[in-house]
């Protein structure tokens, strides 16, 4: 069975389903693959923002969260690692830590929810 989710803002449509395919394919999104997937996209938004504040130049920026569940219900996340993967310069590195910082600890409102349950383990990459 498929999910959709409709935002009464903009329309947009999100399907969600826990099933897999004949392939081993998810049909769509699951509800905990979306929760991380909305974890780097508020943490990349405010990311973005910061360090465009600090005036640091980049031209791309990747994030990938991921986690794997306890055994036991409710199977909540353990630790969520999220690696940002940024092409910026070296001597920016420590600005781009502080805007990681800033989002994870004080501005993403999904990491605040989510390092109720779980720990939150970031690691930059200059690429």
């Amino acid at each position: 069975m498929t999910w959709h989710s409709t935002s009464e803002y903009d329309e947009h449509v999100i399907n969600l389903n826990g099933a897999t395919g004949p392939d081993g394919k998810r049909l769509a999104f699951s509800p905990k693959a979306l929760l991380l997937s909305g974890l780097a996209g508020c943490s990349g938004i405010d990311v973005v923002e910061i360090l465009t504040k600090m005036k640091v130049p980049f031209t791309k920026l990747e994030i990938e969260a991921e986690s794997e569940p306890v055994t036991e219900h409710p199977k909540v996340f353990q630790d969520i690692h999220i690696e940002y993967k940024i092409d910026a310069a070296p001597e920016d590195e420590d600005k781009v830590k502080r805007a990681v910082s800033l989002s994870l600890e004080k501005y993403c409102g999904v990491a605040a929810m989510l390092r109720k349950n779980s720990a939150i383990v970031p690691t930059i990459t200059l690429i």
